[in-house]
């Protein structure tokens, strides 16, 4: 609103500037509103350029946030799906009632699902570098570390207790190790037998 007065006062200026003009011939003076004309019209030129780039900055920013929604909404959902289906694997593993068949199509299933939820991990990154947000180096490690072993670690355990999940290409092995009564060594070899050979 304040602009908008501030526009109507240079008009203003302007005119009561064109009229001292047109009652003197002075040469200075018509060059005095050439220029104030040169500078309204630079004066609008900019205004409209101003409000094309704000709202190119509105479409943007409203592209971004639905793209990190629908994100957020296909992770979650996939992340359910893979819950589901590492819950019908165990329970299935534990009964002994199915088939080699069945356990490889589902095993494939939840490959295809891993797969997926790591596309999405790689879209949501992509996302937060897009929205300019910084995540710690932390998680990118944490992150590594899991690629790498399979296991999924609990951090809210005693300092002298590992605890956590291994997620193995036939099942889930869990892991809970009091590294008080056992060498480092022992710990070491038995984390790393986790470790898939194949590449």
């Amino acid at each position: 609103m304040a602009q908008g007065h501030k526009f109507q006062d240079l008009e203003e200026m302007g005119e009561t500037l064109q009229a001292f003009i047109a009652s003197s011939q002075a040469e200075k003076l018509v060059q005095v509103e050439r220029e104030h004309q040169a500078l309204f019209g630079q004066h609008a030129e900019l205004r409209k350029t101003v409000a094309l780039i704000l709202n190119d900055m509105v479409q943007i920013e409203e592209s971004k946030s639905q793209r990190l929604l629908d994100t957020e909404e296909q992770r979650n959902h996939k992340e359910q799906e893979l819950n589901n289906l590492e819950e019908q694997l165990r329970q299935c593993t534990a009964k002994s009632q199915m088939t080699d068949s069945e356990i490889q199509f589902l095993q494939r299933e939840l490959e295809s699902l891993r797969n997926a939820e790591q596309e999405l991990q790689t879209l949501q990154i992509e996302v937060d570098e897009d929205t300019m947000e910084i995540i710690p180096s932390s998680v990118y490690v944490a992150q590594l570390y899991y690629l790498i072993t399979k296991i999924k670690w609990e951090y809210d355990t005693q300092p002298n207790i590992l605890k956590g999940v291994h997620y193995g290409a036939d099942l889930a092995t869990p892991i809970n190790t009091d590294v008080s009564t056992r060498s480092r060594n022992d710990v070491s070899d038995q984390l790393w037998g986790f470790v898939s050979t194949k590449w």
